[in-house]
């Protein structure tokens, strides 16, 4: 009997941390279940022969038709831009689908292909001079290729300045535009995290960072009440907040949708129009970092490229001489707030889907972009990279890397009170446990935290559990039957099905009951 109750207990502890914060195999069976009502069946069909037979019709139209121009350079921009559009045309029709549907799955798909352009281009400017990329930046805009006026942000401190016409002129001035855009950046910064915790880590390290680097650059140099109160807490933490509360909201909104010729009024379709540009679905991100070291080591890294990302923006304006409001750096900055909602979801399913085992895409792409915006800015400033930091800031820093360093030994080898507490379970009472947390997180929309555990040490279960187990999945496969006939039945008898229909997960008794049981 000690037996049994030795493996019981350790199949339940197993069973734990083998749960997922998402349910991914839900999922899928979402991604199955999608369908065409046939009343919107043009706007979801891919139109590859169209788009090639126009396609053709332009380029047949530019070779006969149109005469060529003697202007070499026109010829040469036209060619490339005509190179960028046919790569474009080609990735949107024919590249997979992302993570995301909303608003069109060829949205996302163009997004995909406009930072691999990116990259290519980031690649052609490291293999140039610092003149002549800041030459070819002409080519975008001739106001571009002359060195920016500096701006001293810090030279006055005070808040009420007596001595002055206007005391409060320090105030005003660092009220421009970039307040707003500084505040909706941090509000969209958080959709995409989707974490408190990771967002404040994120806004506070990056004013650090400030203070470490504005020996480097004039525009880092700024006063405290401009980093701690106009940052991180009115823009910063204004943004922060405003994006939990949106979270919250697409948490809890119940998902499901109604082909637009279905729904009899014309203020409803109207309506479903406009919902189309919001999620199909919602997925909750729980990173839970000290739940392994492998997440643990992920999540550094994803701070470390994340902060990496947000001082390219500073490093490549002064560098290439592009002022801060200009067109490019706002594209630049667009194209990463689209980029890192696909390469941040298919982080998060790469750190807690045990059966994904590829890096992303998107992922894998927007950490290259990074790293050769960084690369470009070694190669082209060197002079300013590598002045010395103050040594106040590399004392400090030398702290926090230590710290970090001994708080990590402590807590995953000394303490290891997360990846070594778990008794080795044979292949057999392992697959039955992996059942269960799968059919659980089915029910329950997630589960428990994900906290992989490594194996210490092996025990063989008795043959009294292994019969327990295999009863308790015998019944949890007739519970599954059960309610997918009753899903079933009541989508039978709704009769509405659109291209994207499903609806959030309701609790009933009898997932409380299994839930219980369990």
């Amino acid at each position: 009997m000690a037996s049994v109750r030795n493996e019981r207990k350790n199949h339940e502890v197993y069973k734990i941390h083998m749960a997922t914060a998402h349910d991914w195999e839900d999922e899928k069976r979402k991604g199955k279940k999608i369908s065409d009502d046939g009343t919107m069946t043009f706007f979801w069909r891919a139109h590859t022969l169209t788009i090639l037979f126009i396609f053709s019709f332009i380029l047949v139209y530019v070779s006969v038709f149109e005469e060529t121009s003697p202007n070499t350079n026109f010829n040469i921009k036209r060619g490339i831009v005509a190179t960028v559009f046919t790569f474009l045309l080609f990735g949107v029709t024919q590249t997979p689908d992302g993570p995301f549907r909303r608003p069109h799955p060829a949205f996302w798909r163009l997004v995909l292909c406009m930072s691999i352009v990116y990259e290519l281009s980031l690649v052609f400017l490291l293999f140039q001079t610092v003149h002549d990329a800041r030459q070819l930046m002409t080519h975008l805009d001739p106001k571009l290729g002359s060195p920016l006026p500096e701006k001293d942000y810090g030279g006055n401190c005070y808040i009420f300045d007596s001595n002055h016409s206007d005391p409060f002129h320090n105030l005003k001035d660092k009220m421009d535009g970039f307040v707003v855009t500084h505040f909706l950046g941090w509000w969209l910064k958080t959709l995409i995290l989707r974490d408190w915790w990771l967002c404040t880590v994120l806004s506070i390290m990056f004013e650090v960072l400030e203070y470490t680097l504005e020996h480097q650059l004039p525009n880092f140099s700024e006063c405290w009440w401009d980093h701690w109160i106009m940052d991180v807490l009115v823009c910063n933490g204004l943004g922060i907040y405003l994006g939990l509360q949106t979270l919250r909201y697409l948490s809890l909104k119940q998902y499901h949708w109604r082909g637009m010729w279905n729904i009899p009024t014309y203020s409803g379709k109207l309506r479903r129009v406009a919902a189309q540009f919001t999620p199909y679905s919602w997925t909750d991100y729980e990173w839970t970092p000290t739940s392994s070291l492998k997440r643990w080591m992920a999540m550094l890294g994803v701070i470390a490229i994340f902060l990496l990302a947000e001082l390219n923006t500073f490093y490549l304006k002064f560098v290439l001489w592009i002022p801060p409001e200009h067109y490019l750096c706002l594209g630049r900055l667009t194209l990463f707030l689209v980029m890192g909602a696909v390469a941040m979801r298919e982080v998060f399913q790469y750190l807690d889907d045990p059966n994904c085992k590829k890096f992303g895409r998107q992922s894998w792409l927007i950490a290259a972009i990074i790293i050769t915006e960084f690369l470009i800015t070694i190669r082209f400033d060197w002079v300013t990279i590598t002045k010395p930091i103050p040594k106040t800031m590399a004392s400090f820093w030398l702290v926090g890397f230590l710290s970090l360093l001994l708080w990590t030994i402590w807590k995953f080898y000394i303490k290891r009170d997360v990846k070594n507490d778990i008794p080795q379970l044979d292949a057999a009472t392992a697959t039955v446990v992996k059942q269960t947390v799968s059919m659980t997180s089915g029910l329950l929309g997630g589960g428990a935290k994900p906290v992989m555990a490594a194996m210490k040490r092996k025990r063989q279960p008795g043959k009294q559990a292994l019969h327990q187990n295999d009863i308790l999945d015998r019944d949890d496969e007739e519970v599954d039957e059960g309610m997918e006939d009753d899903e079933d039945e009541q989508d039978n008898k709704s009769g509405v099905d659109d291209d994207h229909l499903w609806s959030s997960q309701e609790s009933s008794p009898r997932v409380k009951q299994r839930y219980t049981r369990l």
